[in-house]
């Protein structure tokens, strides 16, 4: 696994994932959107060997991107935008991605987490707290990009666990399955700290 941090960067192997730091404020989800995917593009672009216009992406039906151009790649990616920095994931297996802002002056919301995650948040000193939640969420939402259902599976109805500071493990008895992702701490162009999570399927 792979972290790059340049839309000039290629990576020799995959799966790997580009954080951008960018100066943006996208006012919405539509300008979320074409930064990331613009920004995305041009990412495919060059690992593909090809110019811009060439690269194509569009989505599933329930939101997850896809690469319609250059046709036949069979690489899965996921997008993702928070706070202006931007996150491209590539993978030759379901592959999802998330950034989460860290909120430190705000108390995280219990209700969204599993019975094991709130257990475990309510442990820690008040202060580690955003910042556990933060990694906790995009793990959370980056197990559902890579299974294409986004928070249609609601998202208490499975547990992460923080593995240290750069691995998590999720445990989904819904689903049956159990998973293990990547995480990063990151700033993005404002300087914020920015937890992002990877992660790919089976």
């Amino acid at each position: 696994m792979l972290w790059l941090s340049s839309i000039d960067e290629t990576a020799p192997a995959l799966p790997a994932a580009w954080l951008i730091a960018t100066q943006a404020q996208p006012a919405n989800l539509p300008e979320r959107s074409e930064l990331r995917r613009s920004l995305a593009r041009k990412v495919l672009a060059r690992q593909f060997g090809l110019k811009e216009d060439a690269v194509e992406i569009g989505h599933e039906p329930a939101g997850r991107p896809l690469i319609l151009r250059p046709r036949g790649s069979g690489l899965h990616l996921s997008l993702a935008t928070r706070a202006g920095l931007v996150a491209i994931a590539l993978a030759h297996r379901p592959v999802g991605i998330d950034v989460e802002r860290v909120a430190l002056a705000s108390e995280p919301p219990p209700a969204v987490l599993h019975p094991d995650e709130q257990r475990w948040l309510e442990g820690l000193p008040a202060s580690a707290r955003p910042l556990a939640f933060a990694q906790l969420w995009s793990a959370k939402e980056a197990y559902v990009k890579a299974l294409g259902t986004g928070f249609t599976h609601a998202p208490e109805s499975f547990s992460v666990q923080l593995d240290g500071a750069e691995r998590f493990t999720v445990s989904d008895e819904q689903d049956g399955r159990d998973a293990g992702g990547v995480l990063r701490l990151t700033k993005n162009g404002g300087h914020e700290t920015m937890a992002a999570a990877f992660i790919t399927l089976d």
